[in-house]
């Protein structure tokens, strides 16, 4: 394919340049061939336990894995801290620091009011008593994944905080997601990824106790398996392939934007998508330009590739407002807002799973250090979800304390609702207390 075709420029306003941008809108749920796959899996696990986990770990993570090596021993985390090089070590005390301190300001406190008659109406948070973190650690080991999970689960409160990563071929995991595991407050650290590793939080085995809830980004097979566990455990999202858009006026240095849009070009799956939105035709040329340009001084030139070919789109807008329309309509899982007064613009953005404001806030920042979690909604989902906070490791429950005069106050409420839903065992249960 001609590098011609990478990364298109179209103008937003014709029939057939509104049906190119629209079907690039379209993201696909997730692939029936992972579904099938995962269930398959998923029923091996749920029925075989450990054996399928050790089976699976060996077929499809490649690793020499053992029930007697699965979990990291605390040797394994001592000999991490020695291969962990200081300048990691020191960025990530700065990330943890970071996220506990937005995590902290993030806690709702337990409130109560009165009652008309005196009695207490009120709500309490409870932090779950054990969850469990999902951390790539395949083609990219996100580290920072385990900061940006489990590092909110203890600000919570959570005493049991497993972790799941896939192990090399020697059953080994990755130094640095292990160093970082254990700074976010790991409890538990299992040497096994993908689907076996779902079942095994959801369903628990012997060598892996079920937890309450399953957190973390993963590729479409682990995707897959967290949406046929739901019910079994909760869930904090089901996420897709990375995706930025960048919605910027000619004020934006082209560079800059090209850099962030292949920032997201280059997890790995090559489903990833990257969006320009801007008013300006020369802007779009000039952001083309770059990408094509640093594209080729990139590591992960294969799924780059992938991504300026089919999943990479610079839109031209007539105004501002028509490209916040067009944002709002992708609601991306990150968003840049890159013009000359930003604050004009903020409150105008209503469908993001974290938006980035100005020409100093690249999206790697909230990757990796600025301090909320960047596990957040993919595929339009934003609209709808929001992303991981501190408040998805607790449950919140209700509290109700009546009187006797709260309870005779809302008696002929209560008789009514009976009477109409045909419950008349509910309003008996009211009243009752006063001898009817």
């Amino acid at each position: 394919m001609s590098r011609r075709s990478y990364a298109p420029i179209v103008k937003w306003g014709t029939d057939k340049k509104y049906k190119k941008v629209d079907d690039f809108l379209m993201r696909p749920a997730v692939e029936e061939k992972a579904m099938e796959a995962a269930a398959r899996i998923l029923a091996l696990v749920k029925e075989s336990g450990d054996k399928a986990v050790i089976d699976c770990a060996r077929l499809y993570d490649g690793s020499n894995m053992s029930t007697r090596r699965i979990r990291v021993t605390p040797a394994e985390i001592a000999d991490a801290k020695k291969v962990v090089d200081a300048e990691f070590k020191a960025a990530a005390q700065e990330a943890h620091e970071r996220i506990a301190a937005f995590s902290k300001n993030g806690l709702r406190d337990d409130w109560e009011m009165a009652t008309p008659k005196g009695g207490m109406l009120g709500e309490r948070f409870i932090p779950y008593d054990r969850v469990g973190a999902y951390i790539p650690g395949g083609a990219a080991p996100l580290a920072s994944t385990a900061l940006m999970t489990l590092t909110l689960a203890k600000v919570a409160g959570v005493k049991e905080l497993v972790a799941c990563s896939p192990a090399n071929a020697e059953g080994k995991l990755n130094p640095y997601i292990v160093y970082a595991l254990d700074l976010a407050g790991a409890t538990e650290i299992y040497k096994v990824g993908g689907v076996h590793a779902i079942g095994a939080m959801a369903y628990g085995t012997k060598s892996i106790k079920k937890v309450r809830k399953i957190v973390g980004p993963g590729g479409p097979y682990v995707t897959a398996a967290k949406r046929q566990v739901y019910g079994d455990v909760a869930l904090d999202m089901v996420a897709g392939p990375s995706e930025i858009a960048v919605v910027c006026d000619s004020s934006a240095n082209p560079a800059h934007v090209a850099a962030d849009l292949l920032s997201q070009a280059e997890h790995g799956t090559g489903s990833e998508k990257a969006m320009l939105i801007t008013t300006s035709q020369k802007q779009a040329e000039a952001v083309r330009a770059e990408v094509l340009k640093q594209a080729e001084t990139l590591s992960r030139a294969e799924p780059i590739a992938a991504v300026l070919k089919q999943g990479m789109l610079l839109v031209v807008v007539k105004s501002m407002a028509e490209g916040i329309l067009l944002a709002n309509r992708f609601a991306p899982e990150h968003m840049e807002l890159i013009v000359k007064d930003p604050s004009k613009w903020v409150d105008k953005v209503e469908n993001a799973g974290a938006l980035f404001i100005g020409e100093w806030t690249p999206e790697s920042v909230g990757d990796f250090v600025a301090g909320p979690s960047h596990v957040l909604p993919t595929g339009g989902t934003a609209a709808y979800f929001s992303g991981l906070t501190v408040e998805d490791f607790r449950r919140r429950m209700s509290l109700i304390q009546f009187t006797k005069e709260d309870l005779e106050d809302t008696l002929p409420a209560v008789e009514a609702f009976g009477r109409i839903e045909t419950l008349d065992g509910h309003a008996r249960s009211a009243t009752i207390r006063f001898g009817k």
